[in-house]
């Protein structure tokens, strides 16, 4: 088999995966839930005793935890919980004590465009509700989600100065018990991980006994398909972590379908994934929760409900979460949580996609561009293969010489098919011809390509990055101009000329023939940082190919 034929068979494989990926895409788009412009959301429910979980049996997913309110089913005005602005570097949050309602991510426009609005991940508005909230449910009175925190302090609206490193805001809820709440947030310079500590004081006489719960409720967002919108492929839906299962997750489709989570887990976390994007809970390394999934009409969430704390009179408790919002940073998330970092979901090919992420994130470090960094990487890639590529080229040289030979064989057997591959195998053992020395450098590259796709569909870092300006301004959509697809078809077709087309009958040839035409077509729509690969790949086994024939080419051999 020569690359000819290799080529051919990555072709039929990539053709295969996407075909697979729009499956995919189509099944979801099929069973999603019809988009609401302004969903009708529960109103809020009451506490119940029996909602307090327990070690021994997990409680019902919807139990003793109230559900959100939107500004449509929010309580009154009067009794609503001031809410407070906090501006930090990176966020600007507008949050209550029992809520963060809105986050807003600085350093991450919407658009290309100058002037452009930041993300807005978290939203109190109806139609893309997505909220973070955490309180306390006791049949002995206890601050919930919605209201009893107050904050401590008159100001409303809080900015991180110049020079200052972190921003502390305390809130309280006191009981009629003796029993008080103080809840603070603590938000640092350049950090999307919020740390949120409640401490329990019990001042009164007689025990106090409450549970905490942490939750993430959204309108799942409506995601338009087709191949050239790569959030069609990340995951949109939850993800929790346990340390004896590890990474779980499950789109918005199959919450029900696929059946209640109840589970008691210790050191994990809970999250609510999109593309790019991501909140999560992380809840005190130390203490259970139970981790549940939930469907309240148009909302679509994650809780982890407890630990349940005893308080004697005289005594103080803590629970302490780390409350992450913001994109998908493989070197911060690995940090903040074990296994957080697999929040950037690259399915079957982790285990390089992993590595290549890393590796880009160096050669960035030394370029200060995301498009040079990839050009690097197939350098690196090319030059770690140069061994299998020189025998490659040797055999191909070899196969060149004895064609015409190979033509007298054709000639001789004519349609003895079985004939033909004998003698032919033959001739290659004779003259130690590899006949599949061609194959083996693009089968090993085929899942580097699509490692590497998955990474430019899941980094946050390459979203909208510029390789050229005014050109690929953004290495995660298509090139606009369908320069690098034409350049990737021209550099096809000449590595076709310069190849031996040996033991092919004519229906492959031309079926090898198209396939320049077929690929320039296919990248069309890919992310140009994916296309950029390929041609760098492709123009550098060219000039490897055309030396390296060159240098071991001989004289034809005599038929």
């Amino acid at each position: 088999m020569n690359q000819t034929r290799a080529l051919l068979i990555f072709a039929w494989l990539m053709v295969a995966t996407l075909l697979w990926m729009k499956w995919g895409e189509e099944r979801a788009a099929t069973n999603a839930p019809a988009a609401q412009t302004v969903p009708q959301l529960p109103a809020s429910t009451v506490p119940s005793a029996s909602g307090v979980p327990g070690t021994a049996a997990p409680a019902p997913a919807t139990s003793g935890v109230p559900v959100a309110t939107t500004e449509a089913s929010a309580a009154p005005a009067a009794t609503a919980p001031d809410r407070i602005t906090v501006t930090t570097d990176v966020l600007r949050l507008v949050l209550d004590g029992g809520t963060v309602h809105g986050a807003q991510l600085l350093d991450y426009p919407q658009t290309t465009e100058d002037g452009s609005p930041p993300v807005q991940l978290l939203d109190p508005s109806p139609a893309s509700f997505f909220a973070a909230q955490s309180g306390w449910v006791s049949t002995q009175g206890a601050p919930s989600h919605e209201r009893g925190f107050v904050p401590v302090g008159a100001a409303r609206a809080y900015t991180l100065g110049p020079g200052e490193l972190e921003l502390a805001l305390p809130f309280e809820w006191t009981g009629a018990n003796g029993v008080s709440v103080r809840r603070t947030y603590v938000i640092r310079r350049g950090q999307y991980a919020i740390e949120v500590r409640d401490e329990v004081r019990n001042a009164g006489n007689a025990p106090w006994q409450g549970w905490i719960y942490r939750q993430l409720l959204r309108v799942p967002p409506v995601v338009a398909g087709g191949m050239t919108n790569p959030t069609a492929f990340s995951l949109n839906g939850a993800a929790w972590y346990s340390p004896e299962e590890k990474y779980e997750k499950r789109t918005y489709e199959d919450f029900v379908d696929d059946g209640p989570l109840a589970r008691q887990v210790t050191g994990g976390w809970i999250a609510l994934s999109q593309h790019y994007f991501l909140g999560a809970w992380v809840p005190q390394a130390d203490q259970a929760a139970m981790y549940d999934l939930r469907v309240d009409g148009a909302l679509h969430g994650i809780a982890a409900r407890g630990p349940q704390f005893t308080v004697a009179p005289g005594q103080q408790v803590v629970s302490e979460a780390k409350l992450w919002i913001g994109p998908k940073l493989q070197d911060r998330l690995e940090h903040v949580a074990p296994g957080l970092d697999l929040t950037l979901d690259y399915g079957i090919f982790t285990f390089l996609s992993k590595p290549i992420h890393w590796l880009l994130a160096q050669l960035h470090k030394l370029t200060h561009n995301w498009g040079w960094a990839i050009v690097l990487l197939v350098l690196l890639i090319k030059l770690a293969l140069y061994p299998l590529s020189a025998a490659q080229y040797k055999s191909m040289a070899k196969m060149r010489k004895f064609q015409p030979r190979m033509a007298q064989l054709k000639e001789r057997y004519g349609d003895d098919r079985q004939k033909l591959q004998m003698a032919m195998m033959e001739l290659y053992k004779k003259e130690k011809i590899n006949p599949v020395g061609g194959c083996l450098p693009i089968l090993i590259q085929m899942p580097v390509f699509f490692a590497l796709y998955w990474v430019l569909l899941e980094s946050v870092e390459l979203r909208q990055a510029v390789w050229i300006p005014y050109w690929i301004d953004n290495l995660t959509a298509r090139d606009p101009y369908f320069i690098l697809p034409l350049l990737n078809a021209a550099i096809m077709w000449t590595t076709q000329k310069l190849s031996p087309a040996v033991g092919m009958d004519p229906t492959q040839q031309k079926m090898m023939q198209l396939m320049p035409l077929v690929f320039g077509v296919m990248f069309a729509f890919f992310p140009a940082g994916l296309v950029l690969y390929w041609v760098t790949n492709g123009a550098l086994g060219l000039l490897q190919q055309w030396w390296m024939m060159r240098k071991y080419s001989e004289a034809p051999a005599k038929a």
